[in-house]
């Protein structure tokens, strides 16, 4: 494969759910090619946001990493610059059941066995901070194995993405990678970032219409004001990254899709009524969100296979009711013209499984950095 030069450093995208990390490697420089997920509606989102990302719709434990490489157009490790991905989390989280042997967990070990294969530059894997516990540590251990011949791996990194300017408190752990022969020098040093602007609820969800109840298929017109958040809700958008409707739709008439209502009983609207914000409400132990605060880490339920089990979503801070899936949106720090499932619980189930573009954006910035430097 030829050489790739400064404008394209190439990357690829594994557990890419609606491509929240996908999202984070165009906006720092990267040429997403491929995006690989199990999840026919994500899949379906994806290609949208990324019409020209080749996205594939398979079950990593069910290809081999040769079939792998012949997707990525590659006889062999190799020419590639970025491999990132989330592996499935759920068996690591604090929230939930939490299952020591989840066979999920497995597939954190399963990216690292498809790093052995591809061999990039670098590597960069997200998940929860649980996966930090003691008992998880074995899973760490047997994933890092299967690189240590070739990679220097840094120690795992924490990030809050409230400081680094996402509205929202959700932290989550990065694991790091560099080629020993591509004599790049990369330390945890390298990720201290500087505090961001801090931007609350109220400022994340501002300018979007409170009253959805009369909206027709959750679509409205937004409004906007001069500041960075505001900015990258409209702007930064890479080549040929976004559909182009949706594009266009916010950059003429401010309209954005996803302010889809839930509907609520009388009798439930009455009682998050009382509730001020931070009370949680005890019967759908639904939070009011804090409107000088951040939002907390947002859920995403799980799939058909296991219950289709709807996550819990905060209330708002103002109205009695919960949030819609473009409010999520916004506090999960991804921008207005990026769409996401017709249905508010698909919707919400991306979102939720998503790496803040925000958090991740910061994070490979320096890689790419990293790569112009070396490549001159």
């Amino acid at each position: 494969m030829r050489t790739l030069d400064n404008a394209e450093f190439r990357a690829v995208d594994f557990f890419s759910g609606v491509g929240g990390f996908s999202l984070s490697a165009a906006r720092a420089g990267f040429l997403v090619t491929d995006a690989f997920e199990i999840d026919k509606f994500a899949t379906r989102s994806h290609k949208m946001n990324f019409p020209k990302c080749n996205t594939h719709s398979v079950d990593l434990t069910n290809t081999t990493n040769d079939e792998i490489l012949t997707m990525l157009n590659l006889k062999e490790g190799g020419g590639i610059s970025l491999v990132i991905g989330g592996p499935p989390c759920q068996g690591f989280s604090d929230i939930g059941n939490n299952i020591e042997n989840d066979p999920r967990n497995d597939l954190f070990t399963r990216f690292f066995d498809i790093i052995n294969s591809i061999k990039p530059t670098f590597f960069v894997a997200e998940n929860v901070p649980g996966i930090l516990k003691e008992k998880n540590i074995k899973y760490i251990e047997h994933a890092y194995s299967k690189v240590q011949a070739d990679y220097v791996t840094l120690k795992p990194i924490t990030l809050k993405a409230s400081d680094l300017g996402a509205p929202t408190s959700r932290t989550r752990i990065f694991f790091v990678g560099v080629r020993r022969d591509a004599n790049i020098s990369i330390s945890e040093d390298d990720f201290l970032f500087s505090q961001r602007d801090r931007i609350t609820v109220e400022e994340a969800l501002l300018g979007l219409p409170r009253d959805v109840s009369e909206l027709k298929d959750g679509i409205a017109r937004a409004n906007y004001v001069e500041n960075s958040f505001h900015d990258h809700l409209r702007f930064d958008i890479p080549d040929g990254v976004g559909d182009i409707e949706a594009i266009n739709n916010l950059k003429v008439e401010g309209i954005v899709t996803g302010m889809l209502p839930t509907n609520h009983s009388p009798k439930v609207k009455r009682r998050y009524g009382l509730l001020k914000q931070g009370e949680r409400d005890g019967i759908s132990k639904a939070v009011r969100l804090k409107s000088d605060g951040f939002c907390p880490t947002l859920r995403a339920g799980t799939d058909h296979t296991r219950g289709s089990y709807q996550a819990v979503r905060p209330i708002h801070p103002f109205e009695d009711r919960v949030i819609t899936p473009r409010e999520a949106a916004r506090l999960q720090g991804f921008p207005d013209w990026f769409i996401f499932d017709r249905t508010i619980w698909h919707s919400f189930r991306q979102i939720g499984n998503s790496v803040s573009p925000i958090v991740g954006t910061e994070v490979l910035k320096v890689l790419h950095r990293k790569l112009e430097a070396a490549h001159g």
